[in-house]
């Protein structure tokens, strides 16, 4: 697994600026919260899906307190029918475990077969807010630098209204 210091590493090679929040272990976007609520930005919680079939996988990116509307989500994919991929599809496509999915984990996604999803509402002038595959650390980012990190590690992106 891709860990903090090689993540920052990137960074620091795509001279991309960005906060750095170290907290203890947390597993959800609202523990999160608290270490990051005096500080201006996009709070985000990062979900993982896959079809029935689990021939497509989606990262998708909402405000953490947004609750997805996965039948809005999965007409837009054209899917019928979309759910949250198993500890073990966690494991086997991001190298990691449930509470420290992040937009890092795709650094660990060698088939770059994830498609990426951001929810119109997180893309803001604030910065965002993430888990360096790292539940007791957070990043804060520009939208502008993560997009050029995932530009760098050869990720498309959708921005879509749900």
């Amino acid at each position: 697994m891709v860990g903090y210091s090689q993540i920052r590493a990137i960074l620091d090679d795509l001279q991309v600026d960005f906060q750095l929040i170290e907290h203890p272990a947390v597993f959800t976007a609202e523990e999160a919260d608290k270490y990051v609520e005096d500080i201006a930005c996009m709070k985000t919680k990062s979900l993982f899906l896959t079809d029935r079939k689990k021939t497509a996988y989606y990262l998708i990116f909402v405000k953490d307190d947004h609750r997805l509307d996965m039948k809005k989500f999965a007409q837009i994919v054209g899917k019928k029918h979309l759910k949250f991929a198993s500890e073990a599809d966690l494991l086997e496509k991001l190298g990691i475990k449930s509470g420290s999915v992040s937009i890092f984990s795709l650094l660990n996604n060698e088939a770059k077969d994830i498609q990426v999803y951001f929810e119109k509402s997180v893309i803001a002038d604030l910065p965002l807010t993430f888990h360096p595959n790292d539940n007791t650390k957070t990043l804060l980012l520009k939208p502008e630098d993560l997009f050029k990190f995932l530009d760098n590690i050869g990720f498309s992106y959708q921005i879509v209204e749900l």
